[in-house]
């Protein structure tokens, strides 16, 4: 690939990069939207959604490190939990080193669900990019997702 008629980082014109910035915001936006109607995970709100997904991501854990982890004040969270658990979303057990603690986790149901979810997102976005680009058009798709890549090192 010809790469002299490439420009660095540094010389790409502002107003461009800002417009490119309000596209690719807009797009993620309406993709998320799209994303989300196709895994359905139920009426949750965002930040169960959120103390949800750090569960599953990041393995077990107390309400108060729950709360540190997705920056809100432990009281809050222990509301957010309350809902959770009548939901049959998360479950308590005792901590073995600390009894006074209870360590929460995802259920198994809850798992199940969003493994369902996560598939059928994939599912359909994988049809959705088969059915409306040409095989040329995948590819640039292809590299387009190698840039967006690098925007997300820090």
């Amino acid at each position: 690939m010809d790469t002299s008629s490439r420009s660095g980082p540094s010389e790409i014109a502002p107003p461009l990069a800002f417009e490119l910035a309000t596209d690719i915001r807009g797009v993620i936006a309406k993709l998320r939207r799209m994303l989300r109607e196709q895994g359905n995970l139920g009426d949750l709100s965002e930040s169960q959604r959120a103390a949800l997904l750090r569960l599953e991501r990041d393995g077990p854990m107390t309400v108060s490190a729950l709360a540190r982890a997705e920056g809100m004040r432990s009281q809050s969270m222990g509301a957010i939990v309350a809902a959770l658990e009548a939901m049959g979303q998360v479950s308590g057990s005792p901590d073995p080193s600390d009894g006074r603690q209870t360590i929460l986790s995802v259920t198994p149901s809850f798992q199940a669900s969003l493994d369902v979810s996560r598939a059928a997102r994939q599912d359909w976005l994988s049809h959705v990019i088969q059915d409306k680009l040409a095989i040329d058009e995948q590819e640039d798709l292809a590299r387009a997702v190698a840039l967006l890549k690098r925007l997300t090192v820090p």
